[in-house]
């Protein structure tokens, strides 16, 4: 980072905007990574005038796509460097060597009870048998979020976009305290940009008010303190939370709530929705109020339609199964249906990989210290095929291998411990199913 500073103003990491709306509710607005948070080597202040500069600590996000794949679009024919690009992946084709593509992983806790996709979704995010209302125990994130979320203001975020409301806990849940304990993700982006920024006044948008009212005096406050470029910055990020604002009081009113239970979970704009929700997430990752979060695009076996890709004949899941046989289409042509909806995930999942890039932060970006795991809870959708299931590990983190197509030969709990512990740094020391650290992801 060109403009680091070493000898004018220093700010902690950990300093925030405070301030008071109207009726006395307290509002907080994190700050974002600011070139007078860091020394000449892209270390960060400490919050403590005394205390040493800190290493900025490595984040982690979970994120999960509902139903399988279509193998024969999504994972690469080449292992190696020189892999091409699959049509589901394309989307990422811009970000080729900031994310690692693995195939072959085994979700070996899928066995036991279940549907086929509650088991195999119990597997995958906790290592641990389905018991017929939840997991056996903790999922990834939680694990990963006990170890380094303390010092957070949330210990980890839980985010979703769709309101499926079909199946059981387990299809609608993919973070998990502990045996059978759900953490539910917040899929309303009101309730998640209140929970970040605190409570609005009822109304406050329509008066043409706006949080950053209430943190105005420590904004100016603060902005005197700081050089040009920290002072531009500063700018940028209020327009943007402002932006974020005015974007989620726009939504219909409708969006406000989750539906009633037989509401059948079709959504006209989840891409709209999807990218707020992305929108905040990054805001709370580059302010540093937590540093692990799952995010659930589509729910476990799900079965929204997709009107915006032009397919509303049938369900996500229809396309799934016997070829894609649904109404109006033969086997090849549900393949690829299902070809384009997993290219719309992963479009949104390139869409948050950009937001990361776009924070500077000390000597790189937001994105340079995330490490993010993208999950299916099934490999070819058709059969609910638990073995060779592929994943896309991706992120800026120095010892992450990237830009390259890998089968490998092991467990979905293998590349949590080798992620949580070698990449990010958590020390969860085990997982469930993991017997050894995939050292292909290590460069």
């Amino acid at each position: 980072m060109p403009h680091v500073l070493t000898n004018r103003v220093r700010i902690s990491r950990r300093a925030l905007l405070q301030g008071l709306t109207a009726a006395g509710t307290p509002v907080v607005v994190g700050l974002p990574p600011l070139v007078s948070m860091f020394n000449s080597h892209g270390t960060a202040y400490a919050a403590a005038p005394t205390a040493p500069p800190k290493p900025i600590e490595t984040r982690f996000v979970l994120w999960f796509n509902g139903n399988g794949i279509p193998e024969r679009y999504w994972i690469p024919a080449e292992e190696g460097t020189d892999y091409r690009m699959t049509p589901c992946l394309s989307p990422l084709a811009a970000y080729r060597r900031d994310f690692h593509v693995l195939s072959g992983v085994d979700n070996a806790a899928a066995n036991g009870q279940g549907n086929g996709h509650t088991n195999s979704m119990s597997g995958l995010m906790t290592g641990t048998q389905f018991t017929g209302r939840g997991p056996s125990g903790p999922s990834v994130d939680q694990v990963i979020a006990n170890r380094i979320g303390g010092e957070s203001r949330f210990r980890s975020l839980q985010i979703g976009v769709a309101q499926e409301s079909f199946g059981e806990s387990m299809q609608r849940n993919m973070s998990w305290s502990g045996y059978e304990r759900a953490l539910p993700p917040e899929m309303i982006p009101h309730r998640l940009f209140d929970r970040l920024f605190g409570q609005r006044e009822e109304g406050w948008v329509n008066r043409k008010r706006s949080i950053l009212d209430a943190v105005q005096n420590d904004a100016t406050a603060l902005k005197k303190k700081l050089p040009t470029d920290d002072q531009n910055r500063l700018d940028e990020h209020m327009a943007g939370i402002r932006d974020l604002e005015r974007a989620i009081a726009a939504l219909p009113e409708e969006y406000r709530r989750v539906e009633a239970p037989d509401f059948d979970g079709d959504m006209k704009d989840w891409p709209r929705i999807a990218k707020l929700q992305s929108d905040l997430l990054v805001q709370a990752l580059a302010t540093r109020q937590t540093r692990v979060a799952s995010y659930m695009l589509t729910k476990c076996q799900s079965i929204s339609r997709f009107p915006w890709l032009g397919y509303t004949s049938a369900r996500h899941h229809d396309y799934t199964h016997a070829e894609g046989r649904v109404s109006g289409a033969d086997g090849a042509e549900g393949q690829r249906v299902l070809r384009d909806i997993c290219k719309w995930h992963v479009e949104e999942f390139a869409y948050l990989v950009a937001k990361l890039k776009s924070i500077p932060e000390g000597d790189g970006s937001v994105f340079d210290r995330t490490a993010l795991i993208f999950v299916h809870e099934h490999a070819e959708a058709n059969p609910h095929k638990n073995s060779g299931l592929a994943m896309l590990v991706a992120g800026g983190v120095g010892k992450m291998a990237k830009g390259r197509h890998t089968r490998v030969t092991g467990t979905a709990g293998d590349i949590y411990l080798t992620v949580a512990d070698e990449i990010v740094g958590a020390g969860i020391g085990k997982f469930p199913t993991a017997t050894r650290k995939i050292s292909s992801l290590l460069a």
